[in-house]
């Protein structure tokens, strides 16, 4: 007690003196969230750029001169054809340049918001969710290193992708003057949707719930622009208030102007600070909004693999389901403007629909188009399985006595079954709505079953997701989306372009007959079904051979 009272009192060493401010350590997570995206990010640039350069090689394959595009303009020029491109600003004197900004630009700002929402989500909300985040801020880094990250990234990618679109549109022979407010435009809308995506990151948990919110965001200013072009050439106040309006309302190669895209830049920098304001009120890894808990006892339904397959699988099959739908049905609206300008189109355009059906042309584009947006249904449906894995719930109901292949099986059964009802959906909305302009109401019993028709190679690509999944789960996700570009590529610009054949029977969707224009034939079903029951079942297989939890 003595030599204690002796002892000289010591105080507790000063921890040593790290200076920490709110962005320490960006610049290390922006090296490694380009490292993380080494692949991702140049085949979003490189897809701009693809995009520029067949559009600048088709145009004059569908019309050899300018004087021929008089013909095709009046397909911009409808209500309904300016609600999917644009304002259609220069059509009165058409030129290649006017027609790839009044027609196509609108999509090269559609690719970039998709990119800034899908790139923002995975580096900030996603991370979170994973729990990778809380890592991160383990080590030297500020509060807010992981949002400046990746607004960083982004900012890198919509740049090189606005000076890839300026460029090539420029190289192919485009005005200079024009060709830099398409490049602009491209690149301040994937800001624009980038810094939404940061702020909605910071509302919700989930990473799903915040990346459908940014969705949500852009299609209502996909809806908004459309409409508001829809009710006069040169669009309308309605077109102001959208985002995409802004960037449509530079109009390129006519008009010249740079003040409209001035908002844009406004709303990513109004965006992003907002998101800066709303992280320092939140702990890390919760949402301003919080999730309900579910209720204390499970309904009976969920006492099944399949009834809980059905329960979380719901939620996609009615997104998807009511966005396949909606556009069949504007699709089909547009059939009678069709059929009016058929004999004034251009040759290219009447051999890709056929002249001496060109109804039944139009109609069976229109299904294969259905198919198209189906394919990625499933794509992202059995993507869910991987999620589930990630999260560990998959571990937790496997193990219940619950086999692995009736986990997997009952989802894939689902979505094979979700596939059928988006395709009859949407060919029944097609067809009212076609049947509606045309007169004809034998036309919705035809697209349903032109619909349907396709679902055999849509279930190809689920054979080929379960394969991947159950062998090569880290291949899911790129081989699957590239299987949808694949097959959108194909159908849209195999003729044009005189693929070979090899190339285009990698498409599921070339193989069946397209109805109601050609005849039906059953062989190609039979082989694409069973070629999909066999993908699945080999898929199975390596889900019980393989680890759960594995990336």
């Amino acid at each position: 007690m003595s030599t204690d009272l002796a002892a000289p009192r010591t105080t507790p060493a000063a921890p040593p003196h790290t200076p920490q401010g709110a962005l320490t350590g960006t610049g290390t997570l922006v090296r490694f969230m380009l490292r993380r995206d080494r692949v991702r990010l140049p085949v979003w640039v490189a897809g701009h750029g693809l995009f520029v350069l067949y559009i600048a090689a088709a145009l004059p394959q569908i019309a050899p001169t300018e004087d021929d595009l008089q013909a095709v303009v009046p397909l911009l020029q409808q209500p309904v054809g300016r609600m999917f491109t644009g304002p259609a600003l220069g059509m009165d004197a058409p030129t290649y340049e006017r027609f790839f900004a009044a027609g196509y630009a609108p999509y090269l700002f559609l690719l970039s918001a998709l990119m800034g929402v899908l790139l923002v989500n995975r580096h900030t909300r996603a991370e979170e969710q994973a729990g990778r985040a809380e890592l991160v801020r383990a080590n030297v880094t500020g509060h807010d290193a992981g949002l400046t990250a990746a607004l960083v990234v982004a900012a890198i990618a919509n740049t090189a992708a606005a000076m890839v679109v300026a460029g090539l549109a420029t190289a192919v022979g485009f005005a200079p003057v024009g060709s830099l407010l398409v490049g602009l435009g491209t690149g301040l809308v994937g800001m624009a949707f980038a810094g939404t995506t940061a702020l909605t990151a910071q509302v919700f948990e989930s990473s799903r719930a915040a990346a459908g919110a940014a969705g949500a965001a852009l299609g209502a200013a996909f809806m908004l622009r459309g409409l508001g072009d829809m009710a006069a050439v040169g669009g309308t106040a309605l077109s102001w208030a959208s985002p995409l309006g802004w960037a449509a309302q530079a109009g390129p190669y006519v008009l010249d102007r740079a003040w409209p895209l001035l908002p844009l830049a406004g709303l990513a920098v109004a965006t992003a600070a907002t998101a800066y304001a709303l992280q320092r009120r939140r702990d890390l890894g919760a949402g301003l909004m919080a999730e309900r808990p579910g209720p204390a006892d499970a309904g009976p339904r969920l006492g099944s693999p399949l009834g809980l397959a059905v329960r979380l699988q719901r939620g996609s099959i009615l997104g998807w389901g009511v966005a396949v739908v909606v556009l069949g049905a504007v699709d089909g609206a547009f059939t009678q403007v069709m059929v009016d300008g058929a004999e004034e189109m251009p040759p290219a355009v009447q051999e890709m629909f056929g002249m001496e059906a060109l109804l039944d042309g139009y109609l069976a584009f229109l299904a294969v188009f259905s198919g198209y947006l189906t394919t990625a249904y499933v794509v992202y449906a059995v993507q869910s399985l991987r999620l589930e894995e990630d999260r560990g719930r998959a571990e937790a109901v496997l193990a219940t006595p619950t086999s692995r292949t009736g986990w997997a099986g009952s989802h894939l059964l689902v979505v094979a079954a979700g596939a059928a009802v988006i395709l009859a959906a949407s060919g029944l909305g097609t067809g009212a709505a076609a049947a509606a302009v045309t007169g004809q109401a034998s036309l919705v019993t035809e697209l349903v079953l032109a619909h349907l028709n396709l679902l055999p190679a849509v279930l190809v690509v689920l054979g080929v997701c379960a394969l991947l999944y159950g062998w090569a789960p880290a291949l899911l996700s790129p081989v699957g989306w590239a299987l949808v570009a694949l097959t959108v590529f194909v159908g849209n610009f195999a003729a044009l372009l005189d693929l070979p054949d090899w190339l285009r029977d990698l498409s599921p969707l070339s193989h069946p007959a397209q109805l109601p224009a050609e005849e039906f034939t059953l062989v190609p079903l039979v082989v694409l079904g069973a070629l999909a029951a066999l993908g699945v079942a080999l898929g199975l297989l390596g889900l019980r051979r393989r680890e759960i939890g594995i990336r």
